[in-house]
């Protein structure tokens, strides 16, 4: 006998835990949780800097690319989280919201920079200086400045300056050009994640059911209306009166039937993946692996966006960086006093530019690691070195998610468009201007390796194909739009398929300037509202 709930809520990341916490806000809703992965109560995500010890772990899904021909063929790692929390439990913290033009160029009713700002306020609750009333003050997510930032990120915040770039008192107003520490997501010098944020305060509510370590497999539909998910694996319960029971025939896993609605917040992977696996998506490419389509949503894991990262890296000829922060030392200051290197969160300072007068907004990010960031921080070389690396926030290239049988098939598409790989050249040609400043010119020594000191375009392009790697934020693969082969309206509802909706970065139409956790905060707020609004209207029909 299956369990019955009002929302079942796919996915315990960013989103997810958001949703979690709005929904069962009203004691007369039911509503359950099911995430792949297991518990946070882990060391190594509680201290900041200690996010890389996580990669390739059971706290992440260890994800790999299809081979990209413009990057040397080689297939990338990209990881994560798979646990509580989703990515924002394994990722460097930064609480970058974007620009002004990001949301206003979406032109999706409703999404615009000034109707979205009310709930990224709402999400936050900022410690410290707040100029401008920028940021909100009384929300669940702790953002704060570093407790013990690096000396050589002052000298990169004066070097940005000494080339001209604005010092931004804030930077999360409607424009992020200019430099400035990065705003982080701690509380008193430890991680704070979405999962500290919204969902362990409200764990113990009787209508909450949080369902871990248990993979959803499928979406159940039927005539036309998605009726609960089906998942398989040991299923962990924690919070909520009726645990993880529910049985099902569908596919021989534990059913959870919802009588409102299904949410997908699995991210730009999961979503599509299993709408997919669903038969929601390209009704010829679904046939073709062996899935039975139930709605053709051709556009399902198409738009797949993902900020590039290349780096340079030089030594540093004093001991002052994060590659002295695995000291008895350290340590000790961490666990008393959450204070010293452990509370880095690696990305230090950041400056946004544009590398062209002709761009509307920042075309590039730079971000500023006080260490050598080498093959996703997981094997640090030997020695200090420092790290600028740049950023492409808004690729033109489009990559997608599709199915090889029940395996996902993840192809970025990186540099398939040519405009990327100049202004890629261009942002590393910027952050080796930094580093022969006079602020920054202290601390810096020769290449250090693998970065060889590419100097002339075709060198950096070479440079760029062989080492750059994911900054971790895929967006885009389930697409929002007013038009009718968007994957989602404005109000977040599958199109062709009743009580279904996707609330994550995969609804994203085009990637931000900035990083991808604020949004995905900011949608989870906006999509309970949308929700229960919904729900007030008794929508029961699908959208055409």
């Amino acid at each position: 006998m299956s369990v019955e709930y009002d929302y079942v809520i796919v996915g315990a990341g960013s989103a997810g835990c958001v949703l979690a916490n709005r929904l069962s806000a009203d004691p007369g809703v039911r509503v359950a949780l099911v995430e792949a992965g297991g518990s946070d109560r882990k060391l190594e995500i509680r201290m900041p800097v200690g996010f890389a010890k996580l990669f390739k772990t059971p706290y992440d899904w260890d994800f790999t690319t299809a081979k990209q021909p413009e990057m040397s063929g080689r297939e990338l790692y990209w990881p994560r989280g798979r646990v509580l929390g989703g990515s924002s439990s394994l990722n460097a913290q930064m609480w970058v919201r974007g620009h002004r033009a990001d949301y206003d160029g979406w032109q999706v009713p409703g999404w615009s920079y000034d109707e979205v700002l009310p709930y990224f306020q709402r999400a936050e609750h900022r410690v410290g200086s707040n100029r401008g009333g920028v940021y909100g003050t009384e929300g669940p997510i702790h953002i704060s400045e570093l407790r013990s930032p690096n000396i050589t990120t002052t000298a990169f915040l004066t070097a940005c300056e000494e080339l001209g770039m604005t010092r931004l008192d804030e930077l999360n107003g409607p424009s992020n050009e200019g430099c400035c520490p990065t705003p982080v997501t701690q509380d008193r010098g430890r991680r704070w994640s979405a999962c500290d944020a919204y969902l362990r305060p409200v764990m113990k509510r009787p209508n909450l059911t949080v369902i871990t370590s248990s993979q959803v497999n499928r979406i159940l539909i039927e005539d036309g209306r998605a009726v609960g998910v089906e998942y398989g694996g040991p299923a962990g319960g924690a919070g909520g009166a009726e645990g993880a029971a529910g049985t099902g025939e569908a596919g021989g896993g534990t059913v959870l039937r919802a009588s409102r609605e299904v949410i997908l917040s699995a991210g730009a992977i999961g979503s599509p993946y299993l709408l997919m696996l669903s038969g929601v998506g390209d009704a010829g490419e679904l046939r073709a692996q062996g899935v039975e389509p139930v709605h053709d949503l051709p556009e399902v894991g198409r738009n797949l966006q993902d900020h590039l990262a290349s780096g340079v890296i030089l030594h540093c000829p004093r001991p002052v960086t994060l590659a002295g922060a695995d000291s008895v030392t350290n340590l000790l200051r961490f666990l008393v006093g959450r204070r010293g290197m452990l509370t880095s969160n690696v990305g230090e300072a950041v400056a946004f530019i544009r590398t062209t007068p002709d761009e509307p907004a920042p075309d590039i990010e730079l971000i500023f690691a006080p260490g050598p960031f080498i093959d996703h921080g997981m094997t640090p070389p030997p020695g200090h070195g420092l790290t600028i690396a740049s950023i492409l926030l808004q690729p033109e290239s489009r990559g997608r998610i599709s199915l090889n049988g029940r395996e996902v098939v993840i192809d970025p598409g990186y540099l398939t468009a040519e405009a990327d790989l100049r202004r890629q050249i261009a942002g590393l040609r910027r952050a080796k201007e930094l580093f022969a400043t006079a602020a920054l010119k202290p601390f810096t020594g020769p290449p250090m390796d693998p970065y060889w000191g590419a100097e002339t375009d075709e060198e950096l392009t070479r440079w760029i194909r062989e080492r750059s790697e994911t900054l971790y934020h895929p967006v885009g693969t389930c697409r929002m739009g007013a038009d009718e082969e968007s994957v989602v309206d404005p109000s977040l509802r599958v199109r062709g398929v009743a009580a279904l909706r996707v609330a994550d970065v995969s609804i994203m139409p085009v990637i931000n300037r900035g990083h991808t956790h604020a949004p995905a905060v900011m949608i989870g707020e906006k999509a309970a509202d949308l929700i229960t609004e919904g729900q007030r209207a008794s929508w029961t029909k699908p959208v055409s």
